[in-house]
């Protein structure tokens, strides 16, 4: 019995080539980052001058983890840029994993920066400098505003993908480290304890690792070919049991290629005298109308064969 491929196309393709001018997803995600890495260069000037100028180490702290976020945002704008390139004979799902592999590239970053800190705060709180707590608050603010724009502008398109997600996070640690820093400054001002710079510095590291460990461990589940977030194997299986004609399932894998990209194979046994098209048709809806899985291949297998397999499946 022949192999069977199908594929599930969504609606909106329907509408391509009727003459109307449409921003596709990545160029609508690449402008927003390119506006966001700009506004991150200008926070990072600002941060490291108010820094030095006003001796706070979480002013300098901040003005690593937006240079480290900088970085992490022109890799998602790479990553965008290659995953649009078409698939080849070599690559036949093209560069999509890029996607991905920024994702890990900027989770180590952050990593680093927050380890980074964690030691210099360390050191500065049993050598504690004099802060200028007025310029530190005002540089803290500005940067606290600046952060808020770049998070509204990346908050619905991180919903969508690991690697926006990821440049979304790294923005979201830097409106904590801003309104820790302000908060810093206003207790120094009114107490005179200068440790809170430090216990500032130490927010920004402590409060970034647990994300950042989250989308770490998310997008090393894709890089494994785990089974979709959200995906229950099991019911996948129930429904192609369910289908007309088939009598059997195995070998069903079900993987992540890059965000909302989800596969599914497997090898669909049909009774003796099932119709092959009906019953393929049946698969391919089911799994993309109750799973959002758009790309899915079935070989269909006749009763008897099964057998043959025995040795090497489960």
């Amino acid at each position: 019995m022949a192999i069977g491929h199908a594929r599930a196309e969504r609606a909106d393709s329907a509408h391509a080539g009727h003459g109307h001018t449409h921003i596709s997803p990545a160029n609508a995600s690449r402008r927003r980052l390119a506006v966001v890495l700009g506004l991150s260069a200008l926070i990072l000037v600002a941060e490291v001058i108010g820094g030095i100028a006003s001796g706070s180490l979480a002013l300098l702290a901040d003005a690593g983890h937006v240079l480290t976020d900088m970085s992490g945002i022109l890799m998602a704008l790479l990553a965008i840029g290659f995953a649009s390139r078409p698939a080849s004979a070599e690559r036949t799902f093209g560069y999509l994993r890029v996607e991905i592999l920024a994702a890990v590239g900027n989770a180590v970053l952050l990593l680093g920066v927050a380890v980074f800190v964690l030691f210099e705060a360390v050191e500065r709180f049993f050598t504690p400098h004099a802060v200028e707590t007025g310029l530190m608050a005002g540089v803290a603010a500005v940067g606290l505003v600046v952060n808020l724009v770049s998070m509204l502008m990346l908050q619905q398109a991180q919903k969508e993908s690991l690697n926006i997600r990821g440049a979304y996070l790294e923005v979201m640690g830097d409106v904590i480290g801003s309104a820790a820093v302000i908060v810093a400054a206003v207790v120094i001002a009114l107490t005179g304890w200068l440790a809170a710079d430090v216990v500032a510095s130490l927010a920004i590291a402590v409060l970034i690792v647990p994300r950042t460990i989250a989308l770490l461990r998310e997008a090393t589940d894709v890089l494994l070919e785990a089974t979709p977030k959200g995906t229950d194997i099991d019911e996948v299986r129930r429904h192609i049991l369910e289908a007309p004609g088939v009598i059997d399932c195995h070998d069903l894998h079900a993987w992540t290629i890059t965000s909302g990209s989800h596969v599914v194979s497997a090898h669909v046994v049909l009774a003796d005298g099932a119709d092959p098209a009906a019953a393929l048709d049946a698969l391919m809806t089911c799994l993309s109308d109750d799973f959002d899985i758009e790309h899915s291949t079935f070989q269909l297998e006749a009763s008897d064969r099964r057998r043959l397999e025995l040795w090497s499946h489960d």
